[in-house]
């Protein structure tokens, strides 16, 4: 059965400046703890093909792959998938943000299959990604709080 995870966190920011910041690709490894490097490869107005290059893991291993990522500002969405899988059979993304009175809500939906030769299976990867996910959602909130503390 396909891997689905939805997770959710509240950055005490405005949605512009939550929205600017998580949306800056070239600046992902600086937002990220995982990303080593982004390579821009292609924009064509909202629609952005890069390649995402991941820190070893904790066997050495160095991920990287390309991506396609296609924002709509008006309905603050994205939708992402990746072009080169992987070990995945397909992942997609969508990310959406809403503003609240406490600030702006950031949400990311993922839905993917493993390959039968992936390291992990779909369970596994689901259990990866929802760890993973609030670790990296919580950096995020951080750095953004930051940010618009230090802005006013």
């Amino acid at each position: 059965m396909p891997g689905h995870t939805d997770n959710t966190i509240v950055i005490n920011a405005p949605v512009d400046l939550v929205w600017d910041v998580t949306n800056d690709l070239e600046n992902w490894p600086q937002l990220f703890s995982e990303y080593a490097a982004v390579e821009v490869l292609d924009r064509q107005d909202q629609l952005v093909r890069f390649r995402l290059t991941m820190h070893p893991d904790e066997n050495g291993q160095v991920w990287s792959w390309v991506s396609e990522r296609e924002a709509d500002r008006d309905k603050l969405t994205v939708r992402a998938r990746r072009v080169e899988p992987g070990p995945f059979e397909f992942m997609e993304i969508r990310w959406e943000y809403e503003e609240h009175p406490q600030g702006t809500s950031m949400r990311w939906i993922q839905d993917f299959a493993m390959k039968p030769t992936a390291p992990v299976d779909d369970q596994g990867m689901t259990d990866r990604i929802n760890q993973n996910s609030k670790v990296q959602m919580e950096l995020i909130r951080a750095k953004v709080e930051h940010r618009a503390g230090a802005t006013g």
